[in-house]
C-alpha cells in the first residue's frame, strides 16, 4: 500500500494520522505547525494500523497505557533522527529539557537546534515531544498547542513529574 491517511476523533481533538508501507509516518493535531506535503499523506483510506492506533491512543488517554506498540517510520534528516530517538527514550511521566537533550548529543550549545528538531517531530504523542520543557521547567512551544501539552503532562504526572 502507498502513503495514506485518516482522521481519528480523540479527547484531544481530531488527529490526522498517516502511514506508508505498514508503518505510521505522522500524527498531527489540528492546526499543527508543520504539516507534511500532500504526497506524503496520500489518499484517505482505511487501514487496520489506523484502527490499532485509535485503540492505543484511547487507552493512553484513559491512563491504561504508558507505551505504544505501533510500527513507526520517522522521516527526517540525520540530526532530527538523533533527537527523535532521544525523545523515544524519555519514560512516561518524566520530563527533560532541550539543553539536557543537547548535552546528550554532546553539545549543550545545540539546545535551540534540538528545539527545532523536537518541533519537527512528525509523530506527536507516540514520539513524546510533549515531555520536553524549558530549562526552568516552563511549558514551551508545542505543535498541538500548550493546553494539549499541559493535558498530556498532567495525564502522565501521577504523583509528580520528574526530570529525565
Amino acid at each position: 500500500m502507498t502513503a495514506h491517511h485518516t482522521h481519528l476523533d480523540t479527547e484531544l481533538g481530531q488527529l490526522l494520522v498517516s502511514a506508508d508501507e505498514g508503518a505510521l509516518t505522522g500524527l498531527y493535531f489540528p492546526h499543527h505547525w508543520r504539516m507534511p506535503p500532500a504526497e506524503r499523506l496520500g489518499e484517505e483510506a482505511a487501514d487496520p494500523l489506523f484502527d490499532e492506533t485509535a485503540v492505543q491512543i484511547a487507552q493512553y488517554l484513559r491512563s491504561e497505557r504508558q507505551t505504544f506498540e505501533l510500527p513507526i517510520r520517522l522521516i527526517g534528516d540525520d540530526f532530527q533522527q538523533k533527537v527523535w530517538r532521544l525523545l523515544e527514550q524519555i519514560p512516561y511521566g518524566v520530563t527533560t529539557t532541550y539543553g539536557e537533550l543537547a548535552d546528550q548529543l554532546g553539545n549543550k550549545a545545540l539546545a535551540q537546534t534540538v528545539g527545532k528538531a523536537v518541533g519537527d517531530n512528525p509523530i506527536s504523542i507516540i514520539v513524546p515531544c510533549h515531555r520536553v520543557v524549558g530549562s526552568d521547567g516552563s511549558l514551551t512551544g508545542y505543535a498541538g498547542g500548550l493546553q494539549r501539552k499541559r493535558t498530556l503532562l498532567e495525564l502522565e504526572e501521577g504523583p509528580s513529574v520528574r526530570l529525565f
